[in-house]
């Protein structure tokens, strides 16, 4: 859940007064019906989830997913008692593995990094709290932050930092991080996002024309690295599909161009066949297996003014298609 909710529908309940970014657009895109089967992928602390919940009737069923133990263990406590919810801790990525989540009505993936996390400094998410420098969305598996940027060479940094958050400092980052290492190990947020501000050339090491913070880009694209999180996305676009049922929804919620790119260019592929290449010969009939429901869909003004964060939210939404004999 990534934070504030819309008019329109009942604002649902969630604890430390977080609300879902987008909710009423969500509904919507979902269409929930009483008797209908979805999966919230990325639980969070559970407000997209309580508003589908609110929805469902007797028959209905909501299966919840999170790598994150504290949204996993709020889950089991906010819907441990209700027959209608099953739990499982995991990547979306691997919800084709759960066989109930299979002949879906809906899908929900809310991607990047929560409101809760980054508000917790010891899960070294956020630069603007001082933290062990970890970023992991499970911390109980892989390596974090400061054991990847501990061994990792140059060149690799330089190629994350550009990759995943598009920063064109990114070499004279990458050299400024292997330096300092040699001398002190780097395992603090705060430490790290000096670093990369002190290594900014001259006259960028504040607030730049776009008035964010020099260590914003780097932070991304690190945390992006450390949880595969654009190659967890794929192979979960690719599981939600065949586990949706015919006329069935998929809704994505990202954060950057990134992530939204591989959503749109997932459904556009799903729906449109490819361009004719003249040079090779004529390939099979493409049958499309989504329809795109609308554009891209931001937050309004009013919820931008609730909640900032919102700003760079964007959802899209598809329906699956009953495939032609």
């Amino acid at each position: 859940m990534r934070e504030q909710a819309q008019s329109g529908h009942p604002v649902p309940q969630t604890p430390a007064a977080h609300l879902p970014v987008l909710f009423a657009q969500v509904m919507d895109g979902l269409r929930v019906i009483e008797d209908g089967r979805y999966l919230d992928g990325t639980f969070g602390r559970g407000g997209h989830a309580r508003g589908v919940l609110q929805r469902l009737g007797p028959g209905g069923r909501l299966l919840l997913m999170d790598k994150d133990p504290e949204a996993i263990a709020e889950a089991e406590a906010s819907f441990g008692g209700d027959a209608r919810v099953s739990i499982r801790r995991g990547s979306f990525a691997a919800l084709g593995g759960w066989e109930q989540a299979q002949g879906l009505d809906g899908v929900l993936f809310d991607l990047g990094v929560s409101s809760p996390q980054l508000d917790q400094a010891q899960r070294g998410f956020s630069f603007g709290k001082d933290g062990p420098l970890d970023m992991r969305m499970d911390p109980e598996s892989g390596r974090s932050a400061a054991q990847w940027l501990a061994d990792a060479d140059e060149a690799e940094i330089a190629d994350v930092l550009w990759r995943y958050g598009e920063e064109r400092q990114s070499r004279r980052i990458a050299r400024a991080l292997v330096a300092r290492r040699a001398q002190q190990p780097i395992e603090r947020t705060a430490q790290l996002a000096e670093l990369i501000a002190s290594a900014m050339p001259r006259g960028k090491s504040g607030a730049d024309k776009s008035r964010i913070h020099p260590a914003t880009r780097s932070f991304q694209a690190i945390r992006i690295h450390i949880n595969r999180e654009l190659a967890d996305l794929e192979a979960g676009l690719d599981a939600a599909l065949a586990a949706l049922r015919p006329g069935g929804r998929l809704a994505v919620i990202s954060f950057h161009s990134l992530e939204d790119r591989i959503v749109k260019r997932f459904v556009a592929g799903h729906a449109k066949a490819p361009p004719a290449n003249r040079r090779l010969p004529p390939a099979q009939a493409f049958v499309p297996a989504l329809a795109a429901i609308g554009g891209a869909i931001r937050a309004e003004e009013d919820e931008l003014a609730a909640n900032p964060r919102a700003r760079s939210a964007v959802l899209r939404v598809a329906q699956k298609l009953e495939r032609q004999p």
